[in-house]
């Protein structure tokens, strides 16, 4: 059984931090599990181009406010409280974040935490624990 904390991550190499956002990596890789588990707060006033070309996410807001676009498809849609998107298409999306935005994020394959976005929103498909 794997019990953890968000309070027990700070400090070590499983919260990462980026210009638009922070993440506490609750799950990685290294844990074994088929899938990560994070909880990600995208920063008030940012926005985010993203492509998981290499992962599906799920993504469930709890907290804050902002508008998700897919760019694939040139659709808007509100996040707030209570709101879940699932990029199983592999959909380049923007996250555009009015207040902090605290999002519990799901990624299969499950990512090490040393992946940072490429050029094009991605993340590389790492294997190494």
């Amino acid at each position: 059984m794997i019990v953890r904390t968000r309070a027990d991550l700070d400090g070590t190499d499983r919260v990462t931090v980026a210009g638009t956002w922070s993440s506490h990596r609750l799950l990685l890789a290294r844990d074994g599990q088929s899938f990560s588990f994070h909880d990600t707060t995208l920063h008030a006033g940012t926005e985010t181009q993203m492509w998981y070309r290499n992962h599906v996410e799920a993504v469930y807001c709890v907290g804050g406010t902002g508008v998700l676009e897919d760019l694939d498809e040139g659709v808007t849609y509100p996040l707030a409280d209570g709101t879940m998107y699932c990029l199983d298409g592999n959909e380049r999306h923007i996250v555009r974040a009015h207040t902090d935005l605290r999002m519990i994020c799901v990624f299969d394959p499950p990512v090490t935490g040393q992946e940072t976005h490429d050029v094009d929103g991605a993340y590389p498909l790492l294997t190494d624990a």
